[in-house]
């Protein structure tokens, strides 16, 4: 039976002139998943919108054509009477939380849709379990961390069993297993015949889907079955999502077979006798060394660091962590393992419940926030939390002039500061306007213009698609060549395969790992205790004996 049924359909939102969706015709049948991809602004979002009737009932503008959910015009009735049938979880994940315990969170669509009490308690418990949340019920979800927070818009969007589930980025605050606990809850509805709509940037996480739609400017510019799809790299990367390493490695070598997966990979792999080449293996391990050796002197010390948000809650259990200038240092694990509230002592943010941590040899207790601004840099997981003037050039010239910084010389830092982040020709324009991708690198001038030695970046992907987030990890690497010390929490682990120098693994507020990069990501077993995974192309290399960390090392060591 078909689930939903999308024929001509176009909206353009109120007060706007071009069309965020345009003729768009799809169908989903139950039972099946469909996994809508593009860049930020293709109209991902907008069609997700016209699935439940949030579009037109709510936002308004022209709409014409029509969307059926099994048989039922949204135009025709009221969002309320798709709630029960249509679950969403939205992009802002965070929007749809607001109450002040999580398992009344899961309870409240349960209560709206008649659900008896004595049921309610045994369902909100399997789906806290299904989403990995069992025992967080009388948590708030305000002290929970993004990914946690994810989670539990993901239990109260299932608790009514929807026949159609639309996620919209479900995994992007995830950690890689949390990534796979949603796919294999994504397969399980499946089973269970509901039709799912996942939007995703991630290409891996969108392989479960039976078909790929792709959007460009609102129009769908190519739908199929998944194999199809996303084995065509060039084709993903020309309308700005990620090509699988996978499929492109396949390209890059001349292999016409679909190669998706590492096994896939694996097999082709051996069948035309490849192996590593020891000499460009060798080369790039030397040049890991180089580096590790080109550091300066410690600018960020931790030693036996302690953090208790409550008596009994430790966040940080002992933590010892040495940042060196010119280091470039990913801090990764699972949801709740203590990255954040770690990183969040190196500018004092938060204070030690025992231990200290020293900023250019200085205790932070002992430092005045002003001080600290000046020397660590923090970029928060959404802009909009440190974003607050009128003006771009405003924003940015705050920081220097709560320093006491001469107007002449705050006028050529915050020149100096947009320029680095390329956003020179936006200085007069509202921060509030731009893209998240926009307003993230105004936060990143914002603490530049401040000349910091270190700056600290939690989730700078978070929301991004691949093209932003390519440029604003190449942002970030230029300004550690630049001189800084770069500090970023990201559960992206292809970026800190091609970015990152070390990778500092943590877990229940413990560091379990802690080295170059290649090095630890060779070490999947301890990974995989960390509920982490190395990136596709790293896993393929240690099948082979040499922890590849680009698509560009492994081509250059197999040829």
């Amino acid at each position: 039976m078909t689930a939903v049924q999308v024929r001509d359909l176009s909206f353009t939102y109120r007060g706007t002139e071009t069309a965020a969706l345009s003729h768009i015709d799809l169908a989903l049948q139950e039972g099946k998943s469909l996994a809508i991809m593009g860049e930020g602004g293709a109209g991902k979002s907008t069609l997700c919108r016209c699935l439940n009737g949030l579009i037109p009932r709510f936002q308004k503008g022209g709409f014409s054509g029509s969307v059926q959910v099994f048989g039922r015009d949204t135009r025709d009735h009221p969002v309320h009477e798709f709630a029960r049938s249509v679950g969403m979880v939205f992009q802002d994940f965070e929007s749809q939380l607001f109450s002040t315990r999580v398992e009344l969170e899961v309870a409240f669509p349960l209560e709206n849709f008649g659900m008896p009490r004595e049921n309610m308690r045994g369902r909100i418990v399997e789906m806290l379990d299904l989403v990995g949340l069992s025992g967080f019920e009388s948590r708030s979800p305000a002290t929970l961390s993004g990914g946690e927070k994810q989670r539990v818009a993901i239990a109260a969007a299932l608790a009514p069993s929807p026949a159609v589930i639309v996620m919209d980025e479900p995994t992007s605050d995830l950690d890689p297993v949390g990534k796979s606990q949603v796919l294999s809850i994504a397969r399980r509805l499946r089973e269970e015949k509901a039709a799912l709509v996942l939007v995703e940037h991630e290409t891996e996480e969108a392989l479960l889907a039976d078909e790929v739609a792709v959007l460009s400017d609102g129009v769908l510019v190519r739908t199929g079955p998944t194999e199809s799809v996303l084995a065509d790299s060039e084709f993903l990367e020309s309308y700005g999502i990620r090509p699988l390493q996978m499929a492109q490695l396949a390209t890059r070598l001349g292999v016409e077979d679909p190669v998706l997966t590492v096994e896939d990979a694996g097999r082709v792999l051996e069948q035309r006798g490849r192996r590593v080449n020891a000499q460009p293996a060798q080369a790039l391990r030397d040049a890991d060394h180089e580096r590790s050796d080109s550091y300066g002197e410690p600018v960020i010390e931790v030693r036996g660091l302690v953090h208790r948000y409550a008596p009994g809650q430790e966040a940080l259990a002992g933590v010892d962590l040495t940042i060196r200038k010119g280091e470039f240092v990913a801090i990764i694990g699972s949801n709740g393992s203590g990255k954040t509230t770690l990183a969040q002592h190196l500018n004092r943010l938060l204070e030690p419940s025992q231990g200290e941590v020293l900023v250019e040899g200085a205790d932070t207790r002992r430092q005045t926030p002003r001080t600290l601004a000046g020397k660590v840099g923090y970029v928060f997981q959404n802009p909009d939390h440190q974003l607050f003037a009128s003006t771009v050039a405003e924003e940015v010239a705050f920081g220097p002039r709560n320093f006491g910084i001469p107007e002449r010389e705050i006028q050529q830092r915050t020149q100096t500061a947009l320029a680095a982040v390329g956003m020179e020709d936006a200085a007069d324009a509202d921060p509030f306007t731009l893209t998240k991708g926009e307003r993230q690198r105004v936060a990143v001038a914002s603490m530049l213009a401040a000349r910091p030695s270190v700056l600290i970046f939690d989730e700078p992907n978070t929301g991004l698609d691949y093209r932003q987030t390519r440029g604003m990890m190449d942002l970030i690497k230029n300004l550690n060549e630049a001189g800084h010390a770069i500090v970023i929490i990201t559960h992206s682990m292809w970026v800190v395969a091609e970015y990152a120098h070390r990778a500092v693994v943590m877990q229940a507020g413990r560091i379990i790992a802690d080295g170059p990069t290649r090095e630890v990501f060779s070490d999947e077993q301890k990974l995989a205790a960390a509920s982490l995974s190395a990136p596709p192309i790293t896993r393929l290399g240690n099948m082979m004996g040499f922890p590849f960390l680009s698509v560009e090392e492994a081509v250059s060591c197999l040829r």
